[in-house]
Formats: C-alpha cells, sequence, structure tokens
C-alpha cells in the first residue's frame, strides 16, 4: 500500500492527476485489489490530456504567432490577405508548400506593412516576409545622370556620381546590388519578361540573395602545397569564397548594405568594416599558435590584412596574416609560420540545407541505444577510440557522436553482429570531415563497413574526403534478414572525385564514392551528395537490393562516366526509386520503381523497363526508362511536332530546337562551388516549374523556389506606388 501512494503525484500533473482527486479510502481499497482503478483512470486520464491540448491550441489558433499551419490561411483571410493565384492553389498544396504560398510571417505584417505601403524599406521587408529571401531595393532614378539646377542642388548622399577612378573601394562594387555609380537612361522596364532593363525613371529593382550563408565553427584549415604558409578555409582544399554573416538592421525604415545581406566579401569590403566582418561568432575567425598568440582566442583583427592571394605572390609582414575573401584564402609572413592548431571560423555559400553543415538537423537513436561521444567536448578525442571502446562493450545498438566540426584523419574499419545497429554521426549543428589517406600501399584506404544478416548501419552528418566508403557483407542472408537489414546515408557528402583542387575540379573523376559488395539490406540516401555508386552482387542467386535516394546529388564529374553501375560495367544489381534528385552521369541499373521531379543530366539506361515508371522528369532523349509521364524533353518535342502538322522536315527541326531549349542549364556544377547544381535564372520554365506541384525539378525541389518568385512579384507590384514598375533581380 505504501508503494501505491509514493507513486502518486501532487502537483496536479502526470498520469495519475485525476486518480489522485479519487477519496483515500477509494484509492486504499484499489491498492489492495491491484490497482486496477488506478490502470483504469490513466487509460482515461490520455484522452483527457488530448482533449485539453486541443483546446488549448483553439486559443492559440487565434493568434499568429501561435496558430497552427492550417489555421494561417484563415486568419489572413481575416485581414483581407489575398493569395496569389499563380503561385499554387493553397487547399491543393502540401503543408511544406502551404507554408511559402501563404507565409505566416507576411500575414502578422499585413496591416503594417499597408500603413508603409510606397515606402523603400517596406519593400526589403517583403522580400523577407513573402519569399524568406534578403532583399535590397533599389530605386534606379536615383543612379540616372542627370544635369543639376545651380540653385536646387541635391547633396552627395541622396543622387548618384559619376565614375571617379581614384576610389577603388566604390569601383569595386560596380555591377553589384550596391553599385553607387550614375548611369545612362535604359527605357526597358525592370518587371520584363523578355529583356530586362534597370536605369529608368519608374524602375525600382529588388535585388534578392537566394544562396544560403552557412557557417563552420573551428575547423581545421587546410595548408597547400604552396608553401608552408599558404592555407585556405576550406578543410577541403579548395577555394571557397567567404560569405557575410548577415547583421540584423537597426530599425525596419533601415535600408540593407552589403553587411546586412549574405552576400560574398569583397576585399576593400573586408578592409573597411574588418570590425564587422572578423572576429568569434562573426563571419570570419583564425585562431592560432602563432607570434605571440595561442589558440585559446581569435588572431585579433588589427593583425589581420585584406589582400589578393591569387597567385600567392604577397607575403604580408611580421605579426600580420594576409586573408582573401574572395578566395577563402589566408597566408602568414614567411619567416613566421604557426607553430600549431590552425583552426578557423567562416561562412560558405550554398543554395539549400544538405550534404552535411552545421544546420537543424533531425536526429533520432534506437531506445536503449549506447552513446559514445568524440572531439573536444567528448569523452574520447579520436574516433578509432571510440570504436575500440564499441567493440569492446559490443551493445547490441550504438551511436558514435562526434560533437565538433574538426577533422579526423584516420583508418576505419567497422565490422557489425548479426543484428546489431550503429549510428556514426555528427552532433545538431556540427559538420566534421573524415580525410581517408593512403595508408596501405597494397590494400585499399576505404571507410569499410561489414555488414551482418539484419545489421542496420547509418552514416549522418559527415563529410568524407580522400577515398570511398565501402559496405560489405559476408555469408549467406535469407529474405527476412534481407528486410530487415538496413543501410542509410544521411546528411553526409562523399566528396565527387574523391578530393578536390582550388580550382574545385575532382582529383579522381569517375572515383566511386560508395561502393556495396554483397550486401543483403535496403539503401536509404537522402539529402546528400555523393559521386558514383558501384554495387558488386550476385545477380543470379540473389534478388536486386532496393535503393531509396531522395533530395541528393549524384555526380559522376563528367557525362561520360557513369553515376551507378554495376561490376564491370554492367547494370547495377538495383531497383531505384528518385525523388527530387540531379544527376550527373550515366545510370545503368537492373529497374527504377520510381523516379518523381529529378534531372537526369545524361543517358538513363534501365534492364527491366516493364515495371516502375518516370513522371515529371527531365530525361535526355534516346534512353531506355521505364514508361514517362509527363516528363521534359518529351513534352516539349511533342508539342513542337503538333505546330507542324504535314511538314516532316520542319517538325523535326522545331523538336530539335524545343529539345535543345528545354536542356537543363546550372550556375555551376562543381561541388566547391557555391551556386553547385543551381538552375540559372533563363533556364526553361518547363524545368523551373516542371515538377507535379509547379516546383522547380532536381534536388532543389522543396525549395519552392518559383512559388516565392511569384509571391514576390505579385507583392511587390502592390506594395509599390503607382506609375513605378518592380522587377525581382537575382543577386545569387
Amino acid at each position: 500500500m505504501t508503494q501505491g501512494f509514493n507513486s502518486l503525484s501532487n502537483d496536479g500533473t502526470g498520469p495519475d492527476r485525476l486518480y489522485e482527486l479519487l477519496p483515500a479510502v477509494h484509492r486504499m481499497r484499489d491498492a489492495e485489489r491491484g490497482y486496477p482503478l488506478r490502470d483504469l483512470l490513466r487509460v482515461i486520464t490520455e484522452q483527457v490530456d488530448v482533449v485539453e491540448e486541443n483546446i488549448t491550441q483553439l486559443y492559440e489558433d487565434w493568434f499568429i504567432e501561435t496558430a497552427s499551419d492550417w489555421a494561417v490561411p484563415y486568419i489572413a483571410d481575416l485581414v483581407g490577405y489575398t493569395p496569389v493565384a499563380s503561385a499554387g492553389d493553397p487547399l491543393a498544396s502540401d503543408a511544406a508548400e502551404n507554408r511559402i504560398l501563404i507565409p505566416r510571417r507576411e500575414v502578422a505584417r499585413t496591416i503594417a506593412d499597408r500603413r508603409r505601403r510606397g515606402t523603400v524599406s517596406v519593400l526589403e521587408d517583403l522580400a523577407k516576409a513573402v519569399a524568406d529571401w534578403p532583399g535590397k531595393a533599389t530605386e534606379f532614378y536615383r543612379l540616372l545622370c542627370w544635369t543639376q539646377n545651380l540653385n536646387h542642388q541635391h547633396s552627395h548622399g541622396q543622387r548618384a556620381r559619376t565614375l571617379d577612378l581614384h576610389n577603388a573601394e566604390r569601383l569595386e562594387r560596380i555591377g553589384t546590388p550596391f553599385d553607387p555609380f550614375a548611369r545612362t537612361v535604359d527605357v526597358r522596364r525592370v518587371n520584363s519578361h523578355h529583356s530586362q532593363g534597370r536605369y529608368d525613371i519608374p524602375n525600382v529593382g529588388m535585388f534578392i540573395w537566394r544562396l544560403k550563408s552557412l557557417g563552420l565553427t573551428r575547423t581545421s584549415a587546410y595548408c597547400l602545397d604552396a608553401g608552408k604558409n599558404s592555407y585556405t578555409f576550406s578543410p577541403l582544399g579548395n577555394d571557397a569564397p567567404l560569405f557575410a554573416r548577415p547583421i540584423p538592421e537597426p530599425s525596419r525604415t533601415h535600408l540593407a548594405d552589403e553587411r546586412n545581406v549574405p552576400s560574398p566579401i569583397r576585399r576593400r569590403g573586408l578592409d573597411a568594416w574588418k570590425d564587422a566582418y572578423y572576429g568569434e561568432g562573426k563571419s570570419l575567425a583564425i585562431w592560432a599558435d602563432w607570434a605571440s598568440f595561442t589558440a585559446s582566442a581569435p588572431v585579433p583583427a588589427s593583425s589581420i590584412i585584406a589582400a589578393d592571394l591569387s597567385d600567392w605572390h604577397y607575403v604580408p609582414p611580421n605579426d600580420f596574416i594576409a586573408v582573401d575573401p574572395v578566395l577563402g584564402r589566408f597566408c602568414f609572413p614567411e619567416n613566421q609560420l604557426p607553430r600549431r592548431n590552425v583552426r578557423v571560423s567562416y561562412q560558405y555559400g550554398f543554395p539549400a540545407e544538405i550534404g552535411g553543415g552545421e544546420y537543424h538537423r533531425r536526429l533520432s537513436r534506437p531506445a536503449g541505444s549506447t552513446i559514445y561521444t568524440v572531439g573536444e567536448r567528448g569523452t574520447y578525442r579520436r574516433l578509432t577510440d571510440a570504436l575500440a571502446a564499441w567493440r569492446a562493450g559490443n551493445p547490441p545498438s550504438a551511436v558514435i557522436e562526434i560533437t565538433d566540426s574538426g577533422v579526423y584523419v584516420e583508418q576505419i574499419e567497422i565490422a557489425l553482429a548479426p543484428g546489431q545497429a550503429l549510428q556514426l554521426r555528427a552532433a545538431n549543428h556540427c559538420r566534421p570531415v573524415i580525410r581517408l589517406l593512403d595508408w596501405q600501399t597494397d590494400l585499399p584506404d576505404a571507410l569499410t563497413v561489414r555488414m551482418s544478416s539484419a545489421s542496420r548501419f547509418t552514416l549522418d552528418g559527415i563529410v568524407v574526403t580522400g577515398r570511398s566508403v565501402s559496405v560489405t557483407s559476408e555469408g549467406e542472408h535469407d529474405d527476412a534478414s534481407a528486410c530487415a537489414a538496413r543501410l542509410v546515408i544521411r546528411h553526409c557528402t562523399l566528396v565527387p572525385g574523391w578530393t578536390i583542387g582550388c580550382d574545385c575540379e575532382p582529383e579522381s573523376p569517375g572515383k566511386e564514392s560508395l561502393e556495396l559488395r554483397n550486401i543483403r539490406a535496403s539503401v536509404f540516401i537522402e539529402h546528400s551528395i555523393l559521386g558514383p555508386i558501384e554495387t558488386h552482387e550476385d545477380e543470379v542467386r540473389a534478388n536486386p537490393i532496393p535503393m531509396r535516394i531522395s533530395d541528393s546529388i549524384i555526380d559522376a564529374t563528367t557525362g561520360e562516366r557513369e553515376a551507378i553501375i554495376g561490376t564491370s560495367a554492367r547494370n547495377a544489381h538495383a531497383v531505384l526509386t528518385l525523388l527530387r534528385c540531379t544527376v550527373f552521369g550515366i545510370i545503368q541499373t537492373h529497374a527504377i520503381e520510381l523516379a518523381e521531379n529529378c534531372i537526369f543530366n545524361d543517358c538513363v539506361h534501365v534492364a527491366r523497363r516493364q515495371i516502375g515508371c518516370m513522371r515529371f522528369c527531365y530525361v535526355p532523349p534516346g534512353c531506355r526508362t521505364p514508361r514517362r509521364y509527363h516528363c521534359q524533353p518529351d513534352l516539349a518535342s511533342a508539342a513542337a511536332r503538333d505546330r507542324h502538322p504535314g511538314a516532316p522536315a520542319a517538325a523535326d527541326a522545331a523538336a530539335a530546337l524545343a529539345t535543345e531549349r528545354v536542356k537543363p542549364r546550372f550556375n555551376a556544377i562543381r561541388y566547391g562551388q557555391p551556386a553547385y547544381c543551381q538552375l540559372t535564372s533563363d533556364v526553361a520554365s518547363e524545368i523551373f516549374r516542371g515538377a507535379d506541384d509547379a516546383a522547380e525539378m532536381g534536388v532543389f525541389h522543396d525549395l519552392f523556389q518559383p512559388q516565392r518568385m511569384a509571391n514576390l512579384a505579385v507583392r511587390l507590384d502592390e506594395y509599390t506606388p503607382a506609375g513605378m514598375d518592380a522587377g525581382v533581380i537575382l543577386a545569387s
């Protein structure tokens, strides 16, 4: 009886709160009978909690800050907010797209923004509220050359001036959204769909930055072969332009400058605003045991010099470090080298949060898992030490978590017992790098994982460079164990080409990033960047392995190489499901069960065409695929042919032109470049709005950029004064 009363709480919460309301005599009798009444009331309490939570949420749904996603459109209707029809139908959209079509932030500020209609600052706020893009509004009439009235002269801050060749800092801003120089008139409209103009009296331009400014904290700098004093901020050794970490604007009426947007940092911009850009928690910082400084604090800003290190010709004087933000390089004086521990923090640009990074990820682990932490804040300093402890303990389920963004140069071999599960992952808001070197002359040096029957392995949030990841399995597996076994790669980058040079060109193009040997497991790849995938499977006695790839990039580095292939240039013994992916390279596989909203830049060859389908994808002509539905360039070429009935030659020529027109074009096709896999601004609308929900095809589908662009264009027109034209200009 005493044990039963000790389990009760007196705070009015918990599973026994209804039971505590009963008189003590009933609880005593219930204890004598083994607590059947308490168990019943616990079940009732669960349902009471659900009802009370629903009632509480109904009250919170009255307010835009706390309302559920489904309630936002109803609040928007109450304040007279009208969704943009050209962006999509909110009632027919999923939850993720609905948040883009009716942005909560814009609905909350609808009334206040309408009171500010006609001001430049409200247009900048709209870009963030409507499209979640940082913006810079420019009234182009202020940048027009004109002859001033001597009796009513405008001050320097109100009008642009003609070119001054003596001011190099201002000259560096030519062609950027912050260009300060005057121009002659351009009569084209800024919102024209054919040829966009800028410098005219009615034109207002909204520059937007689509690239995100993502950060790395206290990671190892890369020492180049150019000299012992030459380093790159990127731990992979490539040139990576440094981006600004945006500083919040001081007021809603403030107009954005370079420090308030995620733009690449200029050399003279770093020199002019060094205190704003440099330091711990800012856009960049350097730690080193060097000169009179230690790695316990960043090198002070007074010791940083902005310089052009294109050819490494510049050598800084003693007690100074030269930094080139345009290339992401820095160097020390030749006779004053760092002793050890060169660490950097910096911001880099990328279109979306994939491939691993210090962004938020959802982490999960099986119940009862043993956790081993690695890193400066972890129990172990090296991965091999944590793996040794894991082997010694041999738990059925374990997580090895890396708690920093450091670089780990180690040999890693993992062997899983039957039914055993292991996660090798980065902690949230960390992006560690595992660098695999040429350790052995007579054996491969890949990150090796040996799976067994019904085992499970997860690689999460990690960048692997230098070699591939090799997953093998030994022994016979029945169908039941094959269904239970899982290989999961999520939010990882297996660097295409193993390593990349300063110019982001792959050092080993075409080398496989993921090698699967005789595994009897389901393969899941999510939000990742990989080089080629190669399978070595028994095609006679084993069924094809299921492989599901979503929101990822598979990059064979050239169109002549295979992105997914089997042994000896045979078809991969796998059944693929590809969702929202961008693939560079040839795919040769047993079957494709489903391909949806994908871009296949090169040919696809499928052995079994009778199963599966491809829908809302770009597939080059001449590929051997399962049946296709609403794919390009099939639709474009068919429409072109229909315009020339009875003229085969003209129809063929029109189809060829349409096929070339809808071919995807990218701002960059090399991993390591900020705009990697981002579609160009002039890409065909059949690709940019070619997905099943009118979003763009490919890996960045879930950004819903077409919907954002349509929303922003309409809102700019709504909030621009009469007689003015507003247009969206892509700054990145």
